[in-house]
Parts: structure tokens; sequence; C-alpha cells
């Protein structure tokens, strides 16, 4: 489902993919977070993900022209979960709402695994 901003000029539509791809790269790019993660619905093996399939470490809900984010992530080894985190939410929160102009109700995070 797509997003729609309407104002004086005309319609603006942001699809889902667009937003998945925003928040994908908002997040690898926060320290301590090595990549996104993906589970396969096959065999429920985790597995790293490269920029080429980034949108799979994301999920995007958007409900009454708010949009939800469900992240992904592999941390580094050593650094504080919660900071990590933290810093991701703020971080792609404030680009989605910066470069989109949707309002984000929320990003929840889920470390699927640790690298070394």
């Amino acid at each position: 489902m797509d997003c729609t901003i309407k104002n004086e000029y005309g319609t603006i539509s942001v699809t889902d993919q667009v937003l998945a791809v925003i928040a994908g790269v908002s997040a690898v790019d926060c320290y301590g977070i090595v990549a996104m993660a993906a589970k396969r619905a096959t065999d429920g093996i985790v597995e790293l993900l490269g920029l080429d399939n980034i949108t799979r470490g994301v999920k995007v809900k958007i409900a009454d022209n708010q949009v939800t984010v469900d992240l992904f992530i592999i941390v580094e080894y050593g650094v504080s979960i919660a900071a990590v985190a933290k810093s991701a939410i703020q971080t792609v929160k404030y680009n989605l709402e910066t470069l989109t102009g949707m309002p984000v109700s929320s990003v929840n995070v889920t470390v699927e695994g640790i690298r070394v």
C-alpha cells in the first residue's frame, strides 16, 4: 500500500519499497550495525544481507498515513545493543520523516545476531 500526501500542488505517492530502502540504508549507516538480516521462510536460517538485498531486513507497514518500520539487524560484537538500537530508531525515524514528509509512528528493532 502506498502512502499518499495531498497538498495544493497535487498528490505525492510513496511506495513501500522506497520507504524500505531509506530505512535500510539509514540503519546500516548506524555505528555498530554490521548488516541487515532476514529469515528464510523455508528453513528459518538467518542470513547476512548486503546492500543488494537491504530491503529484506526491513518490513514497512502503512496505516492511516503513518509508517511503522520493523528492522532486523545483526550487530557488531562488543557494542552496547541498547545504544545501537536507540541510535537506529532515531536515525531511521528522522531520515524517513525528513526525506518523505510522512509521520513515523514507530520503529521496532529486532537483533537477529552478533557478528565477531
